[in-house]
């Protein structure tokens, strides 16, 4: 690990197209009389030469953190606020940034939000979750090629060096017990562990009952991320198991567990959201990764941990279900003979279900399902329903003989209009009707 790095250096490791708006920002900071940092995840990345994916940048003093971002940012961008933490996100179409004036927090009571006020650098690094993430870089230099140092106050290059996730003092999973969830999903993204202090932390936090004080929305938000973390090629399974094993989940909820039976689903779900194929399927992952983490439990158990989890409405519902419908849709995917067959049964199918089906499938099925996401469920039917009404067909019959053409069609029946139209008088007939083609009034 070297800490060697110039600002040039660090410019050029930032995610592409971002280095205009970092720089405007450097200059609006200098102008205001404040300094820029580069903070947080962003430097540990650098450090551990890693992909910055995420871009945190902060404001000594912060005072003027609104008025600066507003003169650097592009006339497009969209600046949002959020006044209670003293930040703000910049975003543009081609990224966004979190900037910061450096506060100070205290807690009224464990598993409360935090009460911010303006602070200095030491107080803004010592307020945050892990040694690993209270590094920063001054972003101040105009010189290009002198080195810039790492501000380090509580040993965090040290803990780079070693591989240790270290809270920064006995109590921090009493203030913020979100961050057990955190350092679930940060231990096998670095490959650290748990420093030894940290894992008698976190024991004394589950003991004096802290995770019981976390709101539930809150509680998904983590989870969100952790899903969410798959796209990144990580393996979701490895947080989940974290959680089992420094019994976080019986803590959350009693009878919770990470079941055995939802391993391997679970990885192949993380493998999917990261894979182009399923791009489409990545607005809510979580709600898939949910559905295939709770099915093997029972019912009863599967909504008192959704209701803990905040999990609401027609999400709620369907990752309640899942295991139900799951049954029933790989049983029939197993016997189903043709596409047409297979299109029957996933036709209308949510996405978000879709995926956690997937996951959830043999091989055998999983090709099924692959297939007639990739392909079928994408293809038109040679007749729609205006062009069976336009031949005298009306009422049920339209929808049934439309499923019978989409049927034929893809399983290669049939291959035009004229076939279809066959099709459709055939099958007509033979229920006793005679169709005949409207009119033109």
């Amino acid at each position: 690990m070297t800490s060697d790095f110039s600002l040039s250096r660090i410019l050029a490791s930032l995610p592409p197209g971002s280095q205009p708006l970092v720089q405007a920002l450097r200059k609006s900071a200098r102008a205001a009389g404040s300094h820029l940092y580069l903070v947080g995840g962003p430097v540990r990345d650098l450090l551990l030469e890693r992909p910055i994916r995420d871009l945190d940048l902060l404001v000594v003093p912060g005072t003027e953190t609104i008025r600066i971002a507003r003169a650097a940012a592009p006339e497009e961008a969209r600046i949002v606020e959020y006044g209670r933490f003293g930040t703000l996100r910049i975003e543009t179409t081609d990224l966004a940034l979190d900037l910061a004036g450096a506060r100070s927090e205290t807690y009224s009571r464990p598993g409360a939000l935090p009460t911010v006020e303006p602070g200095s650098l030491e107080e803004d690094l010592l307020r945050r979750d892990f040694s690993a993430n209270a590094l920063a870089i001054a972003l101040d230099s105009s010189g290009g090629k002198s080195a810039l140092p790492v501000v380090d106050v509580c040993g965090g290059l040290a803990d780079l060096r070693a591989g240790n996730l270290r809270v920064l003092h006995p109590r921090s999973f009493h203030d913020d017990p979100t961050r057990i969830l955190r350092a679930a999903r940060l231990a096998p993204r670095l490959g650290f562990k748990l420093a030894r202090a940290t894992r008698s932390a976190l024991r004394d936090a589950l003991r004096d009952g802290a995770m019981g004080a976390v709101s539930g929305d809150r509680l998904r938000r983590e989870l969100e991320k952790l899903f969410a973390d798959a796209s990144l090629g990580l393996d979701p399974s490895l947080a989940l198991r974290n959680l089992d094993h420094w019994h976080v989940l019986g803590a959350l909820e009693p009878g919770f567990e990470w079941p055995k039976a939802a391993v391997a689903p679970i990885r192949r779900l993380g493998r999917a959201i990261a894979d182009p194929q399923w791009r489409q399927n990545r607005n809510r992952p979580w709600v898939s990764g949910l559905a295939v983490w709770l099915a093997p439990l029972r019912p009863a158990l599967r909504r008192r941990v959704l209701q803990r989890f905040a999990v609401r409405g027609e999400a709620a519902d369907r990752i309640a279900n899942f295991a139900r419908e799951r049954d029933r849709l790989l049983g029939g995917l197993a016997k189903a003979r043709g596409r047409g067959a297979v299109d029957a049964l996933l036709g209308g199918i949510h996405e978000e279900s879709l995926l956690a089906l997937f996951a959830s499938s043999q091989p055998l099925v999983r090709g099924r399902v692959l297939r007639w996401a990739a392909e079928d469920r994408a293809r038109r039917a040679p007749l729609s329903g205006e062009d069976l009404v336009a031949m005298g067909l009306e009422g049920p019959s339209v929808g049934k003989v439309l499923a019978r053409i989409r049927i034929a069609h893809l399983d290669g029946a049939i291959a035009n209009r004229e076939e279809a139209a066959a099709l459709a008088v055939e099958w007509v007939r033979r229920r006793g009707a005679n169709p005949q083609p409207r009119r033109k009034k």
